[in-house]
């Protein structure tokens, strides 16, 4: 089973920067798509960025050119650099496989971890 453990959310006024990461346990991630997402309060989760094994990157519109995904195969990690944060991006984050690739989960994913909170106000 898959284990999945999202960290470094906070509170941050807005403006301010975070660098979230997921550590992966259970599986060698470095094969597969993997992706960042986000609940805010009373929203559906959305995909917000995602990475393929072989470094391809998307990311949903509204955190272009402030966010940045990375991953670390030898360390079976991904991050998520958010810089000139918003009061919108307030949500829980999670990490994952990217869904919009894969129509079942591989691998022993599909498990969601705890998520780490990230909180933008003044």
């Amino acid at each position: 089973q898959v284990q999945l453990v999202e960290s470094g959310g906070g509170l941050v006024q807005p403006g301010g920067s975070l660098r979230l990461s997921c550590v992966v346990s259970g599986q060698n991630f470095s094969n597969y798509a993997m992706a960042w997402y986000r609940r805010a309060p009373g929203e559906q989760r959305e995909l917000v960025a995602s990475i393929t094994a072989g470094g391809y990157i998307k990311y949903v519109e509204s955190v272009k050119g402030r966010f940045t995904i990375s991953r670390d195969n030898l360390k079976n990690t991904m991050y998520l650099q958010m810089n000139n944060l918003r009061p919108a991006d307030t949500a829980v984050y999670y990490c994952n496989i990217d869904f919009k690739i894969y129509s079942s989960p591989p691998g022993g994913f599909g498990s969601w971890g705890q998520g780490t909170q990230v909180i933008v106000s003044s």
